[in-house]
């Protein structure tokens, strides 16, 4: 069974939901100069650690469903890794190499023949 449809569409309800109680959080305030309001719509010590608590799960819910996305991500594709695909050589022969490429070419001697006007 394809189970990534499935996380797909729990991971963008976690998204929203995580979202909607990071806006209805009362603002401390400073944040980019526009000071905290006096009232918010939840208020007092309890609703805060209501908030908080249900930011906290809400966030850690939408981290293991990225988890789960990247690794069934990585299963269904059968392309290899750009990491594998980078050939491994040691300094020594990345330095023989690069003397090889700058050796010049030996050209072939050309015979001296008197040029036809």
């Amino acid at each position: 069974m394809n189970f990534f449809p499935i996380l797909l569409v729990i991971h963008l309800l976690l998204a929203i939901a995580l979202v909607g109680v990071v806006l209805l959080q009362r603002s401390e305030g400073g944040a980019l100069g526009m000071g905290g309001g006096g009232g918010g719509l939840l208020t007092g010590q309890a609703a805060g650690n209501l908030l908080t608590r249900t930011t906290a799960i809400l966030a850690g819910a939408f981290f293991l469903t990225s988890l789960g996305l990247a690794i069934l991500a990585n299963h269904q594709s059968q392309a290899p890794s750009p990491f594998d695909q980078v050939p491994v050589t040691t300094p020594a022969a990345a330095k023989a190499e690069a003397t090889k490429a700058k050796a010049p070419a030996k050209t072939p001697a050309l015979p001296s023949a008197p040029l036809a006007r």
